[in-house]
């Protein structure tokens, strides 16, 4: 007797969002302006599917990238975030070598689910695109895996499901908890996210959109 391999009886992640992996992001910055603030951290967590095709946080990629040439930071944002520019423990790098760290795990994610192309998810998500987009164009990136507009806002996913928009009240009404020491950095706030997302769209799988 002989043992067939195991086929899983749900869609692959390849056929659930027209081809791309949904990818959790979140940035700190030194502003709220993409075009003269600096990107100062970046994390990112691809969404991956359980044995029972659920949706799960996968492993988290990270950097803290030092300011680059020609972007500014305003000291309001540091004192929100408590980055400490140049701090040896930070270990900061080049903004090319910080998206090389984001960029190189997204892309075996996506090989690994057969996908062709990233789509950004995150709580207000157009914030962190918009800031990651400034830094591949100032580096000349011509390997960015994510979709240059298309995003996943956790933002309206938690409107519609708890009536909840702010991140923390958001992971509050989903179960989740919320530590505030931990927050406005971005490892804590992209796992977080991702949980969110996943609890929310593990919530909806299943549903028919056309009944209401």
């Amino acid at each position: 007797m002989t043992d067939t391999p195991h086929t899983p009886t749900f869609p692959p992640m390849v056929e659930r969002f027209r081809g791309y992996l949904p990818v959790v992001v979140d940035v700190e910055t030194g502003g709220f302006d993409w075009n003269k603030h600096a990107l100062l951290e970046i994390a990112a967590v691809p969404i991956e599917l359980d044995e029972a095709g659920n949706y799960m946080p996968g492993a988290v990629a990270h950097a803290h990238i030092a300011p680059a040439p020609g972007t500014s930071i305003d000291p309001k944002s540091l004192e929100v975030t408590g980055i400490k520019i140049g701090h040896p423990l930070r270990g900061e790098v080049d903004e090319r070598t910080g998206l090389d760290a984001i960029f190189v795990p997204v892309r075996a994610a996506m090989k690994k689910h057969a996908c062709t192309r990233a789509i950004l998810v995150g709580h207000n998500a157009h914030f962190d695109l918009n800031f990651l987009n400034a830094a591949v164009a100032r580096v000349a990136h011509k390997r960015n895996p994510f979709h240059p507009f298309s995003v996943f806002d956790t933002v309206t996913m938690a409107g519609l499901c708890y009536g909840q928009t702010v991140l923390a009240r958001a992971a509050m009404a989903a179960g989740l908890g919320w530590d505030p020491n931990e927050a406005h950095g971005a490892v804590y706030d992209t796992e977080q996210t991702a949980k969110l997302f996943c609890t929310i769209a593990n919530g909806w799988r299943g549903r028919d959109c056309n009944t209401p």
